[in-house]
């Protein structure tokens, strides 16, 4: 943990490594957790596999989100995964292997994730974005200053890229 960072209270944090960048905040009631490495029975062909849920500096995770760091999810600098009930979820069945599977997640530099949003393994939300409030990120987007929407989320629009959300010096919105 960085300088300035907080977590919350009541939060569960089990079988993953927590990196908390300067002025980071994860807030209260959120569950953290994944299944470490060298697991028995899981993963064991994935050799770059990294438990950890990384929030860089100045980001923030408000409260009540449950977020599966089985392989690493990145939350970028001054990214916001706001309102409540948001699953971030890095492995999921390979059916075609019959095995799970997993893939890191990247939520990108000033993003705003919505409430009750889904983002599913390997989905990557490009750097000064938004994932609109109850959309599912179901894989990696490129295109910066966009709004993506929806279930399956999709690109919806240009953002505005004057817009003070994008430019902030500090992590926390008044």
């Amino acid at each position: 943990m960085e300088a300035g960072s907080r977590v919350g209270h009541f939060n569960v944090i089990k079988g993953a490594r927590l990196v908390m960048g300067e002025e980071a905040r994860l807030g209260d009631f959120n569950w953290i957790s994944a299944l470490p490495l060298r697991h028995p029975r899981h993963f064991r062909e994935e050799v770059e596999r990294d438990p950890a849920f990384i929030v860089e500096r100045h980001a923030a995770v408000t409260s009540r989100h449950f977020v599966d760091c089985s392989n690493t999810v990145t939350i970028g600098e001054f990214a916001t995964v706001a309102g409540a009930r948001s699953q971030i979820l890095t492995h999921a069945i390979d059916f075609k292997r019959n095995r799970q599977a997993s893939a890191p997640v990247r939520i990108g530099r000033y993003c705003f994730v919505g409430t009750a949003c889904v983002v599913l393994k390997g989905s990557r939300l490009p750097d000064y974005s938004i994932l609109a409030a109850s959309s599912c990120l179901n894989r990696g987007f490129e295109e910066t200053f966009s709004l993506y929407s929806g279930t399956p989320a999709a690109r919806v629009k240009d953002l505005d890229r004057d817009a003070l959300y994008f430019h902030r010096q500090r992590g926390f919105v008044d």
